[in-house]
């Protein structure tokens, strides 16, 4: 069976996952190196000021030690800042309030040790809600040039569209159609 190899990702970038969409098998590589400031532990979503990066804090990690034993840190109340940024970001997209619940967990306890077990939780979680088995026309797809179809941002008419932020973006703007724009 062919694999088609990903990295681990925090809610990753609308362009993973429509990689992940387009691989054959595609598999989370639990054997990569961590690499820092990297998709693996930061996504970025649109703030009213502009794009933001929230960053999961980990353990003593090097590029030395295999993505499957990077803990997570609990320095700095990540948890917390996070889901205010979230709510504070996308509280007002059509779909936030509808998703909360599910992303709520992840924020307000501690649910996970390991990077990569949290990730992976969050990347079911998002499979699930945007149905990723789902098949999506051709003609609903991303543009000929590979170019990411535009969709409606909250702050799209004060800072312009911003392409390829966190998939939450896509899913809390466009709720059950996301998987349309994949």
């Amino acid at each position: 069976m062919n694999h088609s190899p990903l990295p681990t990702a925090y809610l990753a970038p609308i362009s993973w996952y429509h990689s992940y969409r387009a691989a054959a098998n595609p598999v989370i590589d639990t054997a990569e190196r961590y690499v820092k400031q990297t998709l693996r532990n930061r996504c970025t979503i649109a703030m009213p000021d502009g794009p933001q990066h929230l960053v999961i804090p980990v353990e003593a990690a090097s590029s030395h030690v295999p993505i499957r034993d990077i803990r997570i840190s609990e320095h700095g109340n990540w948890r917390h800042h996070h889901w205010n940024a979230l709510r504070t970001a996308y509280g007002k997209s059509p779909f936030f309030e509808y998703y909360a619940d599910d992303f709520a967990p992840f924020y307000l306890s501690r649910t996970h040790d390991y990077l990569i077990d949290f990730n992976a939780a969050l990347h079911e979680l998002v499979s699930a809600l945007i149905d990723l088995q789902q098949e999506v026309p051709a003609t609903l797809q991303r543009s000929r040039e590979g170019a990411p179809l535009p969709y409606y941002q909250v702050f799209r008419q004060r800072l312009g569209f911003l392409p390829d932020l966190s998939i939450v973006d896509l899913l809390f703007n466009m709720g059950p159609e996301a998987i349309f724009y994949l």
